[in-house]
């Protein structure tokens, strides 16, 4: 049986957007991966606001992966509970799948940071990273450089923070989220929306 290349990518996709889904199908695309599984956090570590329920934001990541096979969605971090460590959730899933190889798809910012995550070294050993250069970001540390592949971000200048601010502002937001959650967020009144914004 051939071994399953399976990208993991984890966030609070809080919504989850275009740019999310852009990255994901360059890095299946680029990295010649077979799936790319997405994982909504529980409760980030390093967020001070209080996020959407996991169940909203596994359904809008649901919706936003329908046409697209070979994404999947994982609700593994939201059953946990808690706040959620990129180290616990890769253990989770290389003991859970023996015969698959696993990736971690990162943005260029926490790349620079890696040196700071909770127990990196064991991370590094269970998964390669996939991070997403971005405009102005520094080299890779050298002590990681061969467990990192390097793509260059597809330039989106949104992003999730944005896009609940312009929803709480009653500005559009229609062609920077997927229809199904434009729909989803119009009709639940997600982030402040207004009955005067309506789907399509």
């Amino acid at each position: 049986m051939s071994v399953k290349k399976i990208g993991l990518f984890g966030g609070t996709f809080d919504p989850p957007h275009l740019g999310h889904m852009l990255m994901a199908e360059e890095a299946l695309h680029e990295c010649h991966l077979d799936e790319i599984w997405f994982i909504p956090v529980s409760t980030p570590p390093h967020k001070e606001r209080e996020v959407t329920p996991g169940d909203m934001r596994f359904e809008m990541l649901v919706r936003s992966t329908s046409e697209e096979p070979r994404f999947q969605v994982s609700d593994a971090e939201i059953k946990r509970q808690g706040r959620s460590y990129t180290v616990d959730t890769v253990k989770h899933f290389t003991s859970q799948y023996k015969d698959h190889e696993f990736y971690f798809i990162i943005g260029g910012d926490m790349v620079e940071s890696l040196s700071e995550w909770k127990d990196i070294d064991t991370i590094l050993e269970l998964v390669t990273f996939i991070g997403f250069k971005r405009s102005g970001s520094s080299q890779t540390p050298r002590l990681y450089k061969d467990r990192i592949h390097h793509l260059d971000l597809v330039q989106v200048d949104f992003s999730s923070s944005h896009i609940r601010e312009r929803i709480q502002a009653q500005k559009p937001i229609r062609y920077m989220v997927p229809d199904s959650v434009h729909s989803y967020i119009m009709e639940g009144g997600l982030y402040g929306a207004k009955p005067c914004i309506r789907a399509r």
